[in-house]
């Protein structure tokens, strides 16, 4: 098996359990204030994990480029624009439909990454990808309540898309950027890049919540003891998610990804006790079909 499947299955898990761990500090703080929770726990952690690996023989700094900073500062960027447009799908009245469009991200990746790395995915790797993307809007409910059609041309939809387009955008940078540093395996790569770009995301979002939202940085850090599982959770799933981009085409490593939507559905039935629907089933279903296609292919 590639090294880069059991990675991306790895950083999916943990990226749900942060989510779990955020859903915990959501009436703490802000939704600003959570997601800041992620980067600043999470940057200070990397930086750690960049010292022990050049702490090993034969491991080098990678040695930073132009072209790696500019992908990494578009990738860092990119995160948080789209973060906010999902945020902003939560008070429009069809947010479903939003975030349902949202999970276009991986046909989104897949464009992105012919047109701007030269990465081109096999037509095999099309059908796995579009399963999978049909497993993730059948989870959604989407269909079941008629909003596929009519819901396309809705505001929310747009964003949704442009969500989903942004947060594509956001994949391609971090692997432009690992791809683009000078030397080095693909884990101390992997690390850097984490470390410069949660770095960089931590300093904006602290800017921005200094004017915006005094007092809400003194809150993160006051709630420290779950804060900081979120910025470790976060910054493993982040490593492993950097470090499948460094060893795959970023397309294949987002479809791959969406198992999370499976861990999200057994989650849910597991730890917060709600009952699965068939559409939720079904998906789940789509989902593996299309990893386990994209697995073969790939």
């Amino acid at each position: 098996m590639d090294l880069w499947i059991p990675i991306t299955i790895a950083a999916a898990f943990a990226q749900n359990l942060r989510f779990m761990l955020q859903k915990t500090l959501k009436g703490r703080l802000s939704t600003l204030g959570v997601t800041f929770s992620r980067f600043v726990y999470a940057a200070p952690l990397a930086w750690v994990v960049v010292a022990g690996l050049l702490m090993q023989p034969g491991v080098d700094w990678p040695g930073l480029t132009p072209r790696a900073l500019a992908f990494g500062a578009v990738g860092a960027v990119a995160q948080i624009v789209a973060t906010a447009l999902v945020v902003t799908l939560f008070s429009l009245r069809n947010f479903a439909v939003g975030i349902a469009f949202s999970k276009t991200e991986t046909v989104m990746t897949a464009l992105l990454s012919a047109a701007i790395l030269a990465e081109p995915v096999t037509g095999g790797a099309w059908v796995a990808i579009l399963v999978t993307v049909a497993g993730v809007l059948l989870m959604s409910g989407l269909p079941s309540r008629g909003n596929l059609t009519g819901g396309m041309l809705s505001r929310a939809a747009g964003i949704g898309i442009a969500s989903g387009a942004i947060f594509a955008m956001a994949s391609i940078g971090y692997r432009g950027a690992s791809l683009s540093l000078a030397q080095g395996d693909f884990l101390i790569r992997a690390a850097v890049t984490l470390a410069l770009v949660t770095t960089f995301q931590t300093v904006l979002m602290a800017v921005w919540l200094a004017f915006r939202e005094p007092g809400e940085i003194g809150r993160v850090i006051g709630a420290w003891r779950i804060a900081a599982w979120v910025g470790l959770t976060g910054m493993l799933g982040s490593l492993g998610w950097f470090s499948a981009f460094t060893l795959m085409n970023a397309a294949y490593v987002k479809a791959l990804g969406q198992i999370e939507l499976v861990f999200t559905v057994l989650a849910s039935v597991f730890f917060f006790r709600e009952r699965i629907t068939r559409a939720e089933a079904a998906g789940i279903v789509l989902v593996a079909g299309g990893i386990i296609l994209l697995v073969l292919i790939g």
